[in-house]
C-alpha cells in the first residue's frame, strides 16, 4: 500500500537515498495551484497600468503644451504599456517571487533602473525633449509607486496564506529527523505560502514521521505516484548524505514536464543572504559560504546611527520618559529605574536600565515561583506574574519598559538591534555555539522581538539570536526595526 507504515523494498537508508525514485504515475500539473497566482498576476498588473497611467498624466498635466505631434506626448503615454510588460520581462510577475520580499523589490527596482537608463539613452542619443519631469521625476516616482504597492499586496497575501489559501502543496522528502524539522519551519512560517500534505523518508523513518508530522507517509520512490496523488505541486527535498545525488538528479528528471516545483533544502537554513553564492570551479558549481564579519565599515556605521538615533529618541520622548517615571514612582515604592547585570559583546558585563515594573524584592521571590516556570530553558517566564506593578504591566504590554536602554545603546554597551542580552547565570550554562551570541552587542530589539517575545522557547530564542549573528546587515536591521513597531503594537508575546 502506498500510504502505509510497511517497510519498502530498498534495505537500507543510505540505499534508499541512492536509488533513482520509481516511475509508478507521472504526475500531472496541478492548475488549482496556479490559479490564484495568474489572478494575482492580473490584480499587479492593473495596478501597474493605473500608476503608469498617473505618472503620465502628471507629466502632461505639468507641460500643457505637449501635442500629439510632440515626443513627450508618446513617450509619457508609452509608460502605460512599456512599464508592465518591462516588469514582466524581469520577473516581477514570476508565481516565485510573489510575497517573498526582496527578489520581488530587486525585480521592481530592475525595471525602474532599466525604464530610467533606457529614457535617458534615447533622449540624448536621439535628442529627444523628453523634459525632466519625466526622466528624473516620473520614472524613480512611478518605480517607488510600484513598490509600495507590492509591499501592501504582500502584505494581503501573507494574511491569505495565514488562512491556508494561496497556498503550494508540498511533499517534504528525505530523511526522518530532517525531514520533520523541515515540516515543523514551513508550518510555522505560514506566510511562505508552502502547505506540508505528505513526506517521503526512508524506510526505518517512516512510523516515526507518520506519527509526528500527521501527514501521509510513504517511501523514497513513491514520491511521484504520491505528488499525483494528492495534487502536490512541489517537492522539497531535505539535505541527506553524500549518496543523495544521484536521488536527486533522477528525481529532476523525473519531474520534467509535471509543472512540480523541485526545491532543496542545502541544510544551511540559519545561513542566508549575502554569504551564499554559487561558485564555479573549473565547470563544477559549488555553494560557497563566505564567513560573517564582525567589523568593518557596516560596523562603524551601525555603530554611529546606534548613537545618533538613540540620542534623537532620547530627546523626543522625554516628556514621556518622564510621565512614565512619575507614574513607577507614586504607584509602587522603590526606585524608577531597575538595574540589572548583563553580558554584552565579548562576555563583557554591563548595567542594563529599565523602568521598574515589578515590587522590589522580585528577584529573592524566584525561588519560591519555580514552580510556575513555563520556560524550557535557562529563563524564568510566567504568564502572569504576581511581582508585576499594575503599572509594570501595562508598561511590559506596550514595551516601554525597555526604553530607558536608550541610554545602554547611548553608551555603547547594547545596539538597537541585536540579540537579546542574556544574564550572568545563562552565559555560564551556554555550550560552545551559543556562545556565539556574544560577538555582537546586545540589542533592545531584534529577531526574537519580532518572533513573539515570550511566547518563544529557549531552542527557538537561541536560534533566532544565532541567525541574527550569522546573517547580520543594515538592510536586516532597518528591517527589523519597522517590524518591532507592528510587533509591540500587537502585544504578542508580551508579559
Amino acid at each position: 500500500m502506498l500510504l502505509d507504515h510497511s517497510t519498502v523494498r530498498l534495505g537500507t537508508a543510505s540505499r534508499a537515498l541512492a536509488e533513482p525514485p520509481t516511475t509508478l504515475r507521472r504526475p500531472r500539473l496541478r492548475r488549482g495551484g496556479a490559479a490564484w497566482a495568474g489572478r494575482y498576476s492580473r490584480a499587479l498588473t492593473a495596478f501597474e497600468v493605473v500608476a503608469a497611467a498617473v505618472a503620465a498624466g502628471t507629466v502632461l498635466g505639468a507641460h500643457p503644451d505637449a501635442s500629439p505631434t510632440t515626443s513627450l506626448f508618446w513617450a509619457s503615454l508609452g509608460l502605460v504599456a512599456v512599464w508592465p510588460a518591462l516588469l514582466h520581462a524581469t520577473g516581477a510577475h514570476a508565481e516565485r517571487v510573489f510575497g517573498t520580499g526582496s527578489d520581488e523589490y530587486r525585480a521592481v527596482g530592475r525595471a525602474g533602473f532599466v525604464l530610467l537608463a533606457v529614457a535617458g539613452f534615447a533622449s540624448y542619443a536621439a535628442d529627444l525633449d523628453l523634459s525632466r519631469a519625466l526622466v528624473v521625476g516620473a520614472v524613480p516616482a512611478l518605480t517607488l509607486g510600484t513598490l509600495l504597492g507590492r509591499f501592501a499586496a504582500r502584505c494581503t497575501l501573507r494574511g491569505l496564506r495565514a488562512q491556508g489559501r494561496c497556498t503550494k502543496r508540498v511533499v517534504v522528502v528525505g530523511r526522518g529527523t530532517a525531514a520533520l524539522e523541515l515540516v515543523d519551519r514551513l508550518r510555522r512560517e505560514q506566510f511562505a505560502g508552502l502547505e506540508v500534505v505528505a513526506a517521503c523518508v526512508t524506510p526505518d523513518d517512516r512510523e516515526r514521521v507518520a506519527r509526528t508530522a500527521g501527514v501521509p507517509v510513504a517511501g523514497l520512490d513513491d514520491v511521484l505516484t504520491l505528488a499525483g496523488h494528492l495534487g502536490a505541486d512541489t517537492i522539497a527535498v531535505t539535505s541527506a548524505s553524500e549518496t543523495a545525488s544521484q536521488y536527486l538528479r533522477s528525481l529532476s528528471w523525473q519531474l520534467e514536464g509535471t509543472g512540480i516545483e523541485l526545491l532543496v533544502a542545502p541544510g544551511l537554513v540559519e545561513v542566508a543572504g549575502p554569504r551564499l553564492h554559487i561558485r564555479p570551479f573549473e565547470g563544477l558549481p559549488l555553494l560557497s559560504v563566505e564567513q560573517p564579519r564582525f567589523e568593518g565599515w557596516q560596523r562603524v556605521v551601525k555603530g554611529g546611527l546606534d548613537r545618533a538615533v538613540a540620542a534623537l529618541a532620547l530627546v523626543l520622548l522625554a516628556p514621556a520618559l518622564l510621565a512614565i517615571a512619575v507614574a513607577v514612582k507614586v504607584t509602587s515604592p522603590g526606585p524608577v529605574l531597575y538595574r540589572q547585570e548583563r553580558v554584552g559583546v565579548n562576555g563583557q558585563a554591563f548595567t542594563m536600565l529599565k523602568f521598574r515594573s515589578m515590587v522590589v524584592d522580585a528577584d529573592r521571590q524566584v525561588e519560591a515561583l519555580q514552580a510556575e516556570n513555563i520556560s524550557d530553558g535557562l529563563l524564568f517566564k510566567m504568564r502572569v506574574d504576581p511581582r508585576v506593578t499594575p503599572v509594570g504591566r501595562w508598561l511590559r504590554r506596550f514595551s516601554l519598559d525597555e526604553l530607558p536602554q536608550l541610554f545602554n545603546v547611548l553608551g555603547g554597551s547594547m545596539s538597537l538591534v541585536g540579540p537579546r542580552p542574556p544574564l550572568p547565570g545563562e552565559v555560564a550554562r551556554y555550550d560552545t555555539s551559543v556562545s556565539r551570541r556574544l560577538l555582537v552587542k546586545p540589542g533592545l530589539t531584534g529577531l526574537w522581538q519580532i518572533s513573539g517575545r515570550s511566547d518563544l522557547s529557549w531552542q527557538e530564542s537561541v536560534r533566532l539570536d544565532l541567525r541574527y549573528v550569522e546573517n547580520w546587515s543594515l538592510a536586516m536591521d532597518a528591517l527589523i526595526m519597522v517590524k518591532t513597531v507592528r510587533a509591540v503594537v500587537s502585544r504578542s508575546g508580551a508579559y
